[in-house]
């Protein structure tokens, strides 16, 4: 017998190997129209960012080692151009000397993979811009990286690759920025986990642009300009492709061979083209997605390496080995970050109408008082009906990849939630907790199917009725810190002494820091009578993270030649300041909000003046928190380092200053509260804050109760209220230009007149202000407390408006020497 494969690699390679150990006598040909048959794709940024330092271990078999192992007539650089099915032929050329041949098969074997997406971009042909498929292109840009030193880079596209090239680059010191027509990065994560990796990017002071595309690249003299269509201009000495890949179906369409729906070709489940002679497997197929059972484009190493034995089993036993299908587990590494995913995310199971639940856990990667536990979160989609386990995401700093893989293992069986809550695993301190972070997966959402507990997702707090009472059941100081709008604080510890204030005839919605004394607290309020209560699935942490804003800003232009680490020439340094030593040090690592603030609070009461403490956490919300404590103290914030999932901070206790002596508040920023509604009053807030802003200063305006009418839109959009937002509503003002005067309104005259006099003189009207506020970047904050009373929702107020509490207005006022109640 004769076999013919085209297309080394994973899949190629492995299909030869498996048919000589089937049959020793076979004729085996394989063409690859590359150097190389047999090579790691998935180190190949790896190798760039000099984590792989040595090229050579790239190669998973070379030629001769292939020839002298199994026998096989090996042609590289030798390219199949056409396939004859009739005469069972195919068309060969010797890319070196141009030559052309014909070879003749029993069996042929298609894997000719995907090639990277290049669309027609102008410009899209500069030297400057690369694609990362092979060998060539890795040594292209390594050779580029080594001889052009550049200090700046975008990658288009925030896909696995993408990122990690991105990182691998950030490695050699060059200042890198990530553009993404989509509105988040690595597209199997549903939105909320991919935001966690959002922060990690930012972070990492990776420049992130979202929901933006390239118009256009535009070569310079110093490198490319790459042209968003949001007009913005990123400057960069190197641009990296990396939005896709699309299957290489040429030869199989000339050939008449059977194309999907997907524009992969299609195969049965041996693997089976349209043709019986004709076996196709890898990056080119379409293959059955085990989850929807609908035919799906998986272009992963994994998959492409058993389809190889399948396929070859089956050529040489006759079709016996069939491929049930592919479910997309994957992972990828971005900086400390660990991001994993198997089986459908939302947004398939959206697209294919499965009713689906979901339900979010934090955890850690083990047991929380053994050293080193660091964060992991887990989602996971279910059927409601049965909990069959339909998709799962892991995202962390350790653990993850043994997680996913007990995740995935029930999805291939088409296991269910409760099967997570018996899964066996192995335990000891350092490796997992008594209780797996898989196996509290499955109780929550076992706790959903039983109707033992009910959810609210993150994305439907915004669209909450104003009636519904809403309750952060943390501690004060994790409150303190901060909390979604419009939660009040009663403590899980003390709900019960706090009943008989709540109604019960109201929707209540609790919230904690991960989930689980949200679900405490849902336990104790259904069982004493409340019908409608719901608990924040994966609580602050999930919310907080998946409504944080993205700035979509390029990375920072490098401070100086010499600023930026470069291993490619040797040179290293840093514009970070060099820390204080230490006096205390303190371990918070496994502890979560507010345990390692207690921490740093505690311990920092014992330092004297100008000493420092060094603490370290592994709770990822510490980083925020440590910073907006330094503020509110007066105490400086050192250094602060995320790496590998532990942050350090190193926290320096200030000379105390006497008010008294200097005279207040020596920060000079500016704060005014608008409380009234007064046409007058209103043009007397804007002039002072447009004055102050004027010289330089940071003005915050926060609007609370009748203040709010001032900021309400024009044109408002239909919002839903009940009767008494309607009522206020009717009685109040409408917008600015409804305003009265606080003396001689004379039934709306007086305002009137005030206009029109302001108009002749040429004094700006309020709306005039309004706009110039916005200009000089004032900060204008909505108090929601008021919000909630008035009936007033955030869709009515200007679009730059913000919304806050008093803590949040409190911090500003920390830094002003000025505070005006107006």
């Amino acid at each position: 017998m004769k076999y013919l494969i085209i297309g080394g690699v994973a899949g190629g390679a492995t299909v030869a190997a498996r048919l000589r150990r089937m049959d020793e006598k076979a004729e085996i040909i394989l063409f690859e129209r590359g150097k190389y048959v047999s090579y790691a794709n998935c180190g190949l940024p790896y190798y760039i960012g000099d984590t792989i330092n040595d090229r050579n271990k790239l190669f998973v078999q070379t030629v001769k080692g292939f020839t002298d192992r199994f026998r096989i007539d090996i042609r590289t650089e030798q390219e199949v151009t056409r396939i004859l099915p009739e005469s069972k032929q195919v068309e060969v050329k010797k890319l070196g000397t141009g030559e052309t041949y014909t070879e003749t098969y029993d069996k042929l074997v298609l894997s000719p993979g995907a090639e990277p997406l290049r669309p027609r971009i102008e410009g899209i042909e500069s030297k400057k811009i690369f694609t990362l498929r092979n060998v060539p292109d890795t040594d292209t840009i390594k050779n580029y990286v080594n001889t052009e030193k550049p200090r700046t880079a975008v990658v288009v596209g925030g896909g696995f690759i993408g990122l990690e090239m991105a990182e691998n680059l950030h490695e050699l010191g060059i200042h890198v920025t990530v553009v993404e027509m989509a509105n988040q990065v690595m597209a199997p994560l549903d939105y909320s986990m991919a935001a966690i990796v959002h922060q990690q990017l930012i972070g990492k002071q990776v420049g992130l642009m979202l929901e933006d595309g390239v118009s256009r690249f535009e070569e310079t003299s110093g490198g490319v300009t790459v042209h968003l269509k949001s007009g913005k201009q990123i400057p960069a000495d190197m641009v990296l492709l990396s939005i896709g890949v699309r299957p290489e179906t040429r030869l199989a369409k000339e050939a008449g061979l059977t194309i999907g729906a997907l524009g992969g070709i299609a195969v049965n489940e041996y693997m089976q083209t349209s043709n019986p002679d004709i076996y196709a497997l890898g990056d080119a197929v379409e293959v059955r997605h085990l989850v929807t059972g609908k035919p799906a484009l998986i272009p992963l190493a994994g998959p492409a390496n058993k389809q190889g034995r399948i396929v070859a089993d089956n050529i040489v036993s006759g079709n016996k080995e069939t491929y049930d299908g592919t479910m997309g587990t994957s992972i990828a590494k971005v900086f400390d970050l660990t991001v994993a995913t198997a089986g459908a995310n939302a947004k398939l199971l959206k697209r294919e109408g499965i009713a689906y639940q979901s339900s979010y856990t934090h955890g850690a990667s083990h047991a929380g008082y053994y050293p080193g536990a660091v964060p992991l979160s887990i989602k996971i989609l279910f059927a409601p009906e049965d909990g069959r386990l339909l998709g799962a995401q892991v995202v962390g700093f350790g653990g993850v990849d043994k997680r996913i893989e007990m995740l995935a293992q029930v999805i291939q069986r088409k296991g269910t939630v409760y099967d997570l809550t018996e899964l066996e695993h192995a335990y000891a301190p350092p490796y997992s907790a008594a209780k797996d972070p898989v196996n509290m997966a499955g109780f929550v959402a076992e706790n959903l199917l039983t109707g033992k507990a009910k959810a609210i997702q993150w994305r439907e707090i915004q669209n909450l009725s104003p009636d519904t009472v809403r309750i952060d059941v943390r501690t004060r100081d994790e409150y303190s810190l901060g909390t979604i709008p419009g939660f009040i604080n009663i403590p899980v510890d003390e709900l019960r002494e706090h009943l008989a204030e709540l109604p019960k005839d109201k929707p209540i919605v609790v919230t904690c820091a991960v989930g689980l004394r949200g679900y405490l607290a849902y336990r104790i309020l259904t069982q004493n009578g409340f019908t409608n209560v719901r608990n924040l699935s994966g609580g602050y942490k999930t919310w907080s993270v998946a409504t944080a804003k993205i700035k979509n800003e390029p990375a920072c232009a490098p401070c100086s030649s010499e600023a930026v680490s470069d291993k490619a020439s040797g040179k290293s340094s840093s514009c970070k300041s060099t820390p204080a030593a230490t006096a205390i040090k303190v371990d918070a690592c496994g502890l979560m909000c507010p345990g390692p603030i207690m921490q740093l609070k505690k311990n920092y009461e014992n330092l004297r003046e100008n000493e420092s403490l060094e603490i370290t956490a592994t709770d990822q919300a510490f980083g925020k928190d440590v910073s907006s404590w330094c503020k509110i103290t007066g105490a400086e914030l050192v250094s602060l380092e995320n790496k590998g999932g532990t942050i350090a901070a190193t926290v320096r206790k200030k000379k105390a200053e006497c008010k008294i002596a200097t005279g207040g508040n020596s920060a000079d920023n500016k704060t005014l509260i608008v409380f009234s509604d007064d046409l007058d009053k209103a043009l007397a807030s804007f002039v002072i804050a447009n004055g102050a802003a004027s010289t330089g200063k940071k003005v915050t305006m926060f609007f609370t109760f009748w203040g709010l009418n001032v900021i309400k839109k024009r044109e408002k959009p239909a919002v839903s209220k009940d009767i008494f937002g309607k009522m206020f509503g009717w009685m109040l003002p409408a917008n600015s230009e409804k305003l009265k005067l606080s003396k001689m309104n004379m039934g709306g005259a007086g305002s009137w007149m005030m206009r029109l006099i302001m108009k002749k003189k040429r004094i700006d009207s309020l709306e005039s202000l309004m706009a110039q506020a916005v200009e000089n970047g004032i900060e204008m904050i909505a108090c929601t407390m008021s919000m909630d009373v008035m009936g007033v929702k955030k869709e009515e107020l200007m679009d730059n408006v913000v919304l806050g509490g008093v803590a949040t207005y409190l911090e500003r006022a920390e830094d002003a020497n000025v505070n005006l109640f107006i």
